[in-house]
C-alpha cells in the first residue's frame, strides 16, 4: 500500500505534470477557457494514460529497444482513436469544442513520458495506477485553471456542461458574478499564462510552507 500511496502523492502533488513538470502546455493553455473543457480533456488524457501504461507494461520485455518508442506511440494512438470516436459519438458538441486537441493526446509528452519512465519498468497494476494518478493530477490543474479563467472572463462556472452531459444539465451552470460583462484577457492566451503562473506560484509556496517547519525542527539542538 505504501507504493500506491507514493504513486498517488507523486501524481497529484510532488510530480504534478501541470504545475511541476510543466508538460503538455499546449492543451493546458489552449483548452482551459472553461472548467468543463479542462476537465473533459483531462479525463480523456487520464484514461489514455492509464490504459497505455497498462497495455505497455505486460509487453515491456518483449519489445526490442530499437522499436520501443514507435510501438509505444502506436499503442497510444490506438487508445486515443477509441477515446476520440467515443466522445464524437456520445458528446458531439463537446468534441467540436475540444477539436484537434483530442487527437493531439497521441503526441502529448506526458503520456509518452510515463509510458517510457514508469510502465516500461514496472508491473501492470502499479503502471495503470501511475498513469491514472498522473492523469488526474493534470485533470485537477486543467479544471482549476479553466474555472479561474471562466469566472474572471465570463462570471460563470461550469458553462458548457450541457455539451458534455446533455441539455438537461444546462441548469447546473453557476452564475458567480451576476450582470458581469466579462474580462476578455482572461479567456485569451495571455490569461492562460497568467493563471498557470498563479497556480505554479501557489504550489511552490505551499511546498515551501510544508517543508519549512521540518527544516526548523531539524535545526533544533537535542536535549
Amino acid at each position: 500500500m505504501s507504493q500506491y500511496k507514493e504513486i498517488a502523492l507523486n501524481g497529484l502533488w510532488k510530480q504534478n505534470t501541470g504545475v511541476v513538470q510543466l508538460l503538455g502546455l499546449c492543451p493546458t493553455l489552449a483548452v482551459t477557457t472553461s472548467a468543463v473543457n479542462g476537465m473533459s480533456l483531462g479525463i480523456a488524457t487520464a484514461v489514455v494514460m492509464a490504459c497505455a501504461n497498462g497495455a505497455v507494461s505486460p509487453v515491456r520485455k518483449l519489445v526490442p529497444d530499437e522499436i520501443r518508442v514507435p510501438v509505444f506511440i502506436l499503442v497510444i494512438a490506438a487508445l486515443v482513436t477509441i477515446i476520440d470516436l467515443t466522445i464524437h459519438g456520445f458528446a458531439e458538441p463537446l468534441h467540436k469544442v475540444l477539436g484537434i486537441f483530442i487527437p493531439l493526446i497521441v503526441v502529448n509528452c506526458i503520456v509518452l513520458a510515463r509510458v517510457e519512465s514508469f510502465a516500461a519498468k514496472n508491473d501492470p497494476l502499479p503502471s495503470m495506477f501511475d498513469g491514472l494518478m498522473m492523469g488526474l493530477g493534470l485533470t485537477a490543474v486543467l479544471t482549476i485553471l479553466g474555472g479561474m479563467r471562466e469566472v474572471v472572463g465570463k462570471g460563470t462556472l461550469f458553462s458548457g456542461l450541457d455539451l458534455a452531459l446533455g441539455p438537461q444539465f444546462k441548469q447546473y451552470v453557476i452564475t458567480v458574478i451576476p450582470d458581469y460583462h466579462g474580462f476578455l484577457l482572461a479567456v485569451l492566451p495571455p490569461g492562460a499564462f497568467l493563471g498557470l503562473a498563479c497556480l505554479v506560484a501557489y504550489r511552490n509556496w505551499a511546498e515551501m510552507r510544508n517543508t519549512q517547519p521540518q527544516a526548523n525542527l531539524s535545526l533544533q539542538p537535542d536535549h
